[in-house]
């Protein structure tokens, strides 16, 4: 059963939103509408102007530990609720800060380290994260396994103190800037798919990883493909237990469909579409009217699951099939906003540089949008999830969950 919806802070949440605010305040500038890149792809910068900078504003958070905050307090958190990480997300949203480069560390790995690694690898990584020194990236999907991420065929073999890792990798986000990944690969072919796979922290400047940045249709570089011919990396980098790493990778998951999913709200898209359309002297065009109708509405829908997925959290502490929802509403509403600019500004919507119209910002969001319905696990997958878990429907039926993964045709 999906939550009841609650719109109100508890005591807690107020008092922590007002803490919140007013070291916000005190420490950045609100954000201004015009300024807001709109693509769910632009906070992930990838050059180095823009990751110094977020280097800066990182170590800053982590000064005022306010980076990390649902991480027990021993890791560097403030042990706060996910809930109240939800309300840091909301207000911090509202300033011009830098953020996207640490995101997946500190919402994805950092809490799948604490629940899964040693007590090594948490003092070792978990400090450097927050603070900003190490950036670090999924190493997930590969060419034939990605909404059925457990069809991988990387594989790592044990020799001696090390493993040997040897497979490719892609649609990594960030690893052309990250230190750091976080993968899966193939320990035991001879059980089935799901049971053979292990976990392991993978560094990205060791001899053997080649990372080959992908080029966008937007002409940036956010994704990338990562190979690894023979690549070493010691035993002791294993997370969690050997032939475990299902388990492990489903704590990663659950937090990426959550983190996927609360990654903008709707006001400043439906504040940068009313001014445009003021600008281009269309608001009184029906049509126009009627797709800020349409998008206000989506907007409306995004708000109401994230308030019922904060109210699932603040009951049962971690991010449900709720999350699943949030990101699908996320990526229609990211579609629907690039849709409506687009065509409002017309051809001149599709025209990129500082020269365009709105320093081309609609053709941008048109371009970025298709990412957020692939990316945190496709449109179809979240429905499938959405499916089984909140209306109850039976599973998809499978010939391969039971097999030796060795005798999986490839």
């Amino acid at each position: 059963m999906l939550a009841a919806m609650d719109f109100d802070d508890s005591p807690a949440e107020a008092a922590f939103r007002a803490e919140v605010r007013t070291w916000l305040d005190e420490n950045a500038e609100p954000r201004v509408e015009a300024d807001v890149r709109l693509s769910p792809m632009a906070s992930f910068g990838d050059q180095a102007e823009a990751i110094a900078a977020a280097r800066v504003w990182q170590a800053r958070l982590a000064e005022a530990r306010w980076t990390g905050v649902h991480w027990p307090a021993e890791h560097g958190g403030r042990g706060a609720s996910l809930a109240e990480a939800l309300v840091l997300a909301e207000e911090i949203r509202r300033y011009d800060v830098p953020g996207g480069v640490f995101g997946i560390g500190i919402a994805m790995i950092g809490p799948t380290l604490i629940a899964h690694g040693t007590p090594e690898q948490q003092a070792r990584y978990l400090g450097p994260l927050l603070r900003g020194e190490e950036i670090w990236c999924q190493l997930w999907s590969e060419p034939d396994a990605g909404s059925d991420l457990a069809n991988l065929r990387s594989r790592a073999v044990r020799d001696g103190d090390e493993f040997v890792l040897d497979g490719q990798k892609v649609w990594t986000s960030g690893a052309h800037y990250a230190r750091f990944g976080l993968g899966i690969f193939r320990t035991d072919p001879d059980v089935p798919k799901h049971k053979g796979i292990s976990c392991f922290v993978v560094d990205l400047a060791a001899p053997g990883v080649t990372i080959r940045p992908l080029r966008q249709i937007n002409g940036e570089a956010h994704f990338n493909e990562v190979y690894f011919d023979s690549a070493r990396i010691p035993a002791a980098n294993l997370v969690g237990e050997l032939h475990d790493g299902w388990r492990v990778a489903r704590t990663t998951l659950m937090n990426e469909r959550f983190a996927a999913g609360t990654m903008d709200s709707s006001g400043f898209a439906f504040a940068a579409l009313a001014r445009l359309a003021r600008a281009a002297e269309r608001d009184a065009d029906p049509v126009v009217r009627q797709a800020l109708a349409r998008l206000h509405s989506i907007g409306r829908v995004t708000d109401l699951t994230n308030a019922r997925v904060r109210s699932a959290i603040a009951n049962d502490g971690i991010p449900g099939a709720e999350g699943s929802i949030l990101k699908l509403a996320l990526a229609d509403l990211g579609t629907a906003v690039a849709d409506a600019g687009v065509a409002m500004l017309g051809p001149g919507g599709l025209l990129t540089g500082a020269g365009a119209p709105d320093a081309g910002r609609w053709s941008e969001a048109a371009m970025g949008a298709f990412a957020m319905h692939i990316g945190g696990g496709t449109d179809a997958i979240q429905r499938n999830i959405i499916g089984e878990r909140v209306l109850g429907l039976p599973r998809e039926p499978s010939t391969d969950r039971n097999v030796p993964f060795r005798t999986l045709p490839s």
